[in-house]
């Protein structure tokens, strides 16, 4: 078995128990919510002791909690996020409906995010302690201190509200058109991306730097070769293999991040039907939620390791 198969096996025996524990962790926290779900499925507060009683014991939350715990993870294998016990509707269909949302998002941050660090990080690399690079590394400490919330509003006030380029919230679907649908997301995506692509910008500089002192590279100037060839051809190539590992981090960061963001602009997905619940009391489905941002940032984070294995020459080669 090579180093990378190895490799690949040991991080996807390592990704059941971490799911285990995500799942153990966030059953036992949201026992101790102070909400009590007999009271939230009554609402007005109107259902006597006795109702209040029945239904607790109807909904097995008299049960023991590592009986619970166990009928829990056994409903999870079986793809049962549980009920909602004050809609009276299954979780899954509302993860079903909110998730792609965020999904889409998340992912058009993360292409603003590694377009705008990639094409800055190259730049202040090439012109190393010039004036590009020290107005490009200014801006990234900016973009760094900037909370995706301030940023948000501020495009809010500027581009919606001031000049009205884009709507102030709301979602299109994209079977309605693509340029609607980027029209309704290119907002929330950069408030969401810019943190990020501040931070991967330094990231890349560093990389790219390090990469551009080493012999190869002196050697291809010395054959004559264009300076874009050099870079996009064998610079990038290897100095965006290190960039990989923290990628997985950043996405998680963004759907942490799309909670809030989704919230002030209006958007139907995890994040403002998380807060709802929460308003709500509704147990099962901010449980429901957190479990499938948690299992999501897992398996991000599992396919950046497997593409960093891949992309690592220095694996690849390894006996």
């Amino acid at each position: 078995m090579t180093v990378v198969a190895r490799m690949l096996l040991r991080r996807l025996l390592l990704f059941v128990p971490l799911v285990l524990g995500v799942i153990l962790f966030v059953f036992v926290v949201m026992r101790f919510a102070p909400t009590d779900p007999a009271l939230a499925a009554f609402e007005g507060g109107s259902a006597t002791s006795e109702q209040l009683e029945a239904f607790r014991e109807a909904n097995g939350l008299n049960d023991p909690l590592p009986v619970r715990y166990v009928a829990f993870v056994g409903d999870l294998v079986q793809g049962d996020f549980g009920t909602s016990l004050i809609t009276r509707q299954p979780v899954l269909d509302t993860i079903r409906t909110a998730l792609p949302l965020t999904v889409q998002l998340t992912a058009l941050g993360i292409v603003i995010a590694l377009t705008v660090a990639t094409l800055l990080g190259v730049t202040a690399a090439v012109f190393r302690d010039r004036w590009p690079d020290q107005l490009i590394r200014l801006v990234s400490l900016v973009g760094v201190a900037a909370p995706p919330f301030w940023v948000a509003l501020l495009l809010i006030q500027w581009l919606a509200v001031g000049r009205g380029l884009f709507p102030t919230g709301g979602y299109v679907n994209p079977s309605e058109g693509l340029g609607p649908w980027l029209n309704s997301l290119a907002l929330p995506a950069f408030s969401l991306a810019l943190p990020v692509a501040a931070q991967m910008t330094r990231i890349i500089r560093t990389s790219v730097v390090e990469e551009l002192d080493k012999d190869y590279v002196r050697t291809a100037r010395g054959l004559g070769l264009p300076p874009l060839v050099v870079i996009g051809r064998n610079v990038l190539r290897n100095a965006l293999v290190n960039p990989l590992t923290v990628l997985g981090l950043r996405i998680g960061y963004m759907l942490g991040g799309a909670v809030v963001i989704e919230t002030m602009f209006a958007l139907p997905g995890m994040g403002q039907n998380m807060i709802q619940a929460v308003g709500d009391g509704d147990i099962a489905k901010v449980q429901g939620f957190v479990l499938t941002i948690a299992i999501g940032f897992l398996v991000v984070n599992l396919v950046v390791d497997v593409l960093y294995l891949i992309a690592n020459p220095r694996l690849r080669t390894a006996s």
